[in-house]
């Protein structure tokens, strides 16, 4: 199966992941995503809201969770799902609002045989630390079947970008917040092993890419060391030669004690200095 395969199945609810996380931030938030998820879906659309009252229009029912209990958002829920032929998509805006010590209840009482939970997670709002418990964002990447994590699929310099919206300021030149943006799919297969993915997603035509990351070698550029030194840095063409053409001691497997224990001995060639009389010499 391709990976763009396994991105599709994963948008349609084809996968066997019953809770899949999405990781936004400021530079780029899940909205086009879960967008992406409603357009896939052939079910019908539960919204759970933390954050706003606006219901979006692909949802089939809205909730508002700002001020009700986590128990009458799981009781909406479950109701939700009653006589649902089909397997419906449950969509959680912010998961940043739970406390991380009722996070896993919360989210194992929603996950259901009829219904897929994909739950969004703010990595920039902070999160308080409970002593002796892990956070909501390490509890959440265990539990969670598959991470979708979104950024800007252009950005010039992610430290500098890293930078300047801690403080608030997005630069006007980045690809910020826009329909076609980066995504890292984490999988993770029925025997625990997580394979990572990533794409170019355009959610304006619907349409996913592998991403290639752009290869810019690195050239020497010796006229950099001149001039830095009253002695020379550089190195000459016979020097690089000699360079490539060294050929170091090599260690190898002993043929009868690697059966058993896979010892490494050292292969001596002539031209080593080992006194054989010495008696506090041990080549081993």
């Amino acid at each position: 199966m391709s990976s763009v395969v396994l991105l599709s199945r994963h948008l349609a609810l084809k996968e066997q992941a019953s809770f899949s996380l999405v990781l936004d931030s400021l530079a780029q938030s899940a909205h086009f995503l879960l967008s992406e998820f409603a357009f896939r879906s052939s079910g019908p659309v539960i919204y759970l809201s933390f954050e706003t009252t606006s219901k979006p229009q692909y949802a089939t029912e809205f909730f508002d969770c700002s001020d009700a209990s986590l128990a009458s958002v799981v009781k909406f829920v479950s109701n939700s799902l009653k006589d649902q032929k089909t397997r419906a998509l449950v969509v959680v805006d912010s998961l940043n609002y739970i406390d991380a010590s009722d996070m896993a209840s919360f989210v194992s009482s929603i996950v259901s045989p009829q219904a897929s939970v994909v739950a969004c997670f703010h990595k920039n709002a902070p999160q308080p630390q409970s002593p002796g418990f892990p956070g909501a964002l390490p509890l959440l990447s265990y539990i969670a079947q598959a991470i979708f994590e979104v950024a800007p699929a252009k950005i010039q310099d992610e430290e500098d970008l890293s930078s300047a919206i801690q403080r608030l300021e997005f630069p006007i030149v980045e690809s910020l917040n826009l329909p076609v943006f980066k995504l890292t799919l984490t999988n993770r297969r029925k025997s625990g092993k997580a394979l990572v993915y990533q794409y170019i997603v355009d959610t304006n035509t619907h349409e996913y890419t592998v991403f290639k990351p752009s290869t810019e070698e690195t050239v020497e550029d010796e006229s950099l060391l001149k001039d830095l030194t009253t002695f020379n840095l550089t190195t000459s063409t016979k020097q690089k030669l000699a360079r490539e053409q060294v050929e170091l001691p090599f260690m190898e497997a002993q043929t009868e004690l690697g059966k058993y224990g896979g010892a490494i001995v050292y292969e001596f060639e002539k031209d080593d200095d080992y006194d054989e009389e010495d008696p506090y010499e041990d080549p081993f």
